[in-house]
């Protein structure tokens, strides 16, 4: 009959177990725990190029691009998805992600984001959810000013917010109103 304690055969077990595998929170998707490993990477000055920036072309099913200059926003967002075992939207085209996803009706943690740029129909801007208040929504995001970075945009340019269909909807939660050191007016390309 069990009495609550642990007897010499669980404490066996327990002591065998493998607990050194770290889990991320299960309100954050790990698309963007591996997105925040990746924040700081940038490209390389002059005609050089960061082999960290070009892989992510690669793990976005690019490998024929090897430059760091060629808009990689749309990289960043597939390759963290990739690794993070889901598809993503295999396109280098930012606004791609607006037909991929399930669409939210607002920012939620981890949400990939689409933004328009210059009323383009087809040109935009797109980064993972990170925070968000009345007037500003904040991105992790790639090649924001050359770098992967968290940078603050205009709540009325973000045309989209969604999330991978193989995973549950986020529950319902607070995001974090201000971000310190997000980056405002940031270059998207």
């Amino acid at each position: 009959m069990p009495d609550g304690i642990a007897g010499p055969k669980t404490q066996a077990a327990l002591q065998k177990a493998d607990i050194s595998e770290r889990r991320e929170a299960p309100d954050k998707p790990g698309w963007l725990v591996l997105a925040e490993a990746l924040d700081g990477i940038k490209e390389a000055p002059g005609a050089k190029n960061n082999p960290e920036v070009v892989k992510l072309f690669a793990d976005a099913s690019f490998p024929g691009i090897k430059t760091d200059s060629t808009a990689w926003f749309a990289a960043f967002v597939n390759a963290v998805l990739e690794h993070a075992g889901h598809r993503g939207s295999r396109s280098l085209a930012a606004r791609s992600f607006e037909s991929w996803v399930v669409g939210l009706p607002a920012p939620t943690l981890g949400a990939i984001a689409t933004k328009k740029r210059n009323g383009s129909a087809w040109q935009g801007h797109t980064g993972l959810v990170v925070g968000a208040n009345a007037t500003q929504v904040f991105l992790l995001g790639g090649n924001q000013s050359d770098a992967v970075n968290v940078a603050a945009f205009k709540r009325s340019e973000i045309v989209a917010y969604g999330w991978s269909a193989d995973v549950p909807l986020p529950a319902p939660h607070t995001l974090p109103t201000t971000i310190a050191g997000a980056r405002s007016g940031v270059s998207e390309a």
